[in-house]
């Protein structure tokens, strides 16, 4: 049988695939589910800058703005300190997972500025996260600023972070940099471990009835795992942090898909929501199905066979593949285009 532990992170894991962050880990039955089906870890949902601030402020304005309404006010209306406010829950949540839980527990937090970012990375380390992943969501919406400051501003963070705490970091990173391999490389040099490719991006639509930006929560589908193959094969054996595939996996043959091209584990989130944990159990099946049928005995072997430095045709990573692939197409079944 295919032995399918791995090491992520400096942690060591029963298999490769991941609970990816998700609602799925405020359910610890769920996470006990998940466990048993394979889950080789899981990253706790992620714990978002605004969320917080956004909370501490709606307080504030309800509590002690009608406080210092008239002189009795103070006597009636609590102030905002007296509740409990922040990661506070988050973190019962974590301490909660870790005591259940055989497998790593990973906490996750989102955010874009330096500020207390340190100070909340140490609070999910005394909490018990085994790791923590950072998640850089940056939407670049300023006249004033270019990519050169947006990417110094993620470096701090990352760099920040890491020396806050003692657990490993690993980042989570949209896939939108001019040089992803350069940014990675920095990444390192801030302190991170691993890296998680890719973010799905935040993507509003218009309802044009009602003339207005609407929101809509969208699983992520097969067609988006060839973005995460195409950067996993560019970094992989060259540069030094782990790496991880995140959105698009549905089958234990699309995390096999990330293992050649460099994965050391694979994050699964929609797949779980959609089918529950049995899913779980198929795709880590699947993926030690599939390697015995290509003769590995040890998921190690098999990562990043298909790397850009390691395929026997490098340059279908590369431009050139693009250009050949416009000059081969042809019309289904050979028929004429109309």
């Amino acid at each position: 049988m295919v032995d399918l532990r791995t090491q992520w992170l400096g942690l060591a894991l029963p298999t490769p695939i991941v609970v990816a962050s998700s609602p799925l880990s405020d359910d610890l039955d769920a996470l006990r589910l998940l466990e048993r089906a394979g889950a080789g870890a899981v990253v706790m949902r992620s714990l978002f800058e605004e969320q917080l601030v956004e909370e501490q402020m709606a307080a504030h304005r309800y509590f002690d703005s009608h406080a210092d309404g008239d002189a009795e006010a103070r006597t009636m209306v609590p102030e905002s300190h007296v509740f409990s406010l922040g990661p506070d829950a988050y973190l019962v949540n974590i301490r909660r997972a870790r005591g259940a839980l055989n497998i790593p527990v990973i906490g996750s937090l989102n955010g874009t500025s330096p500020g207390g970012w340190t100070e909340l990375a140490g609070a999910l380390e005394a909490a018990g996260a085994d790791a923590i992943e950072l998640n850089l969501y940056d939407l670049g919406t300023s006249l004033r600023e270019d990519s050169s400051d947006v990417e110094a501003r993620q470096l701090e963070v990352v760099r920040g972070v890491c020396a806050a705490v003692r657990v490993p970091v690993s980042v989570k990173l949209s896939p939108f940099y001019a040089s992803l391999p350069f940014f990675v490389e920095k990444l390192r040099g801030a302190g991170a471990r691993g890296v998680v490719l890719f973010n799905r991006f935040y993507q509003p639509d218009i309802d044009l009835d009602a003339l207005e930006v609407v929101r809509h929560v969208r699983f992520s589908t097969h067609s988006e795992l060839p973005l995460r193959l195409h950067g996993l094969a560019l970094l992989s054996g060259r540069v030094d942090v782990e790496l991880a595939a995140s959105g698009g996996v549905h089958s234990g043959d699309d995390a096999v898909k990330c293992i050649v091209s460099g994965a050391h584990v694979v994050q699964l989130a929609s797949v779980l929501l959609e089918r529950g944990s049995e899913a779980m159990r198929a795709i880590v099946e699947g993926v030690r199905a599939r390697l015995d049928a290509m003769g590995y005995d040890h998921v190690a072997h098999a990562r990043g066979v298909l790397a850009l430095d390691k395929a026997p045709d490098p340059h279908a990573w590369e431009r050139l593949q693009y250009v050949r692939t416009l000059q081969g197409w042809r019309p289904r079944h050979g028929g004429k285009w109309r």
